[in-house]
């Protein structure tokens, strides 16, 4: 379960923050805000921020799926789809 910081939320942040779904698989539950990324709209939250890591992942949320980006290699990005349910999108 990973909830987003309180930098993205709407009472205390800068309001990017826009919902939440389950990962199928394991049902966990992730928070997503908005990304400045045309191709990546999304931050979906996996960890708390520290010195080390951002504390999200870029990608694309939709209705039953999210595209996930994991890695980069010399290629580009490395992507995974992860199957989604209950995603749901929070009102300000």
């Amino acid at each position: 379960m990973t909830f987003a910081p309180l930098e993205v939320s709407f009472d205390r942040g800068d309001g990017s923050i826009i919902g939440q779904f389950y990962e199928k698989d394991w049902n966990h539950i992730f928070e997503y805000s908005k990304n400045d990324s045309e191709e990546y709209p999304h931050k979906i939250w996996v960890g708390f921020p520290s010195e080390i890591d951002c504390g999200y992942r870029m990608g694309l949320v939709k209705k039953t799926v999210a595209y996930v980006v994991v890695d980069e290699n010399e290629y580009g990005f490395v992507v995974e789809k992860w199957n989604i349910k209950k995603q749901r999108e929070y009102v300000s």
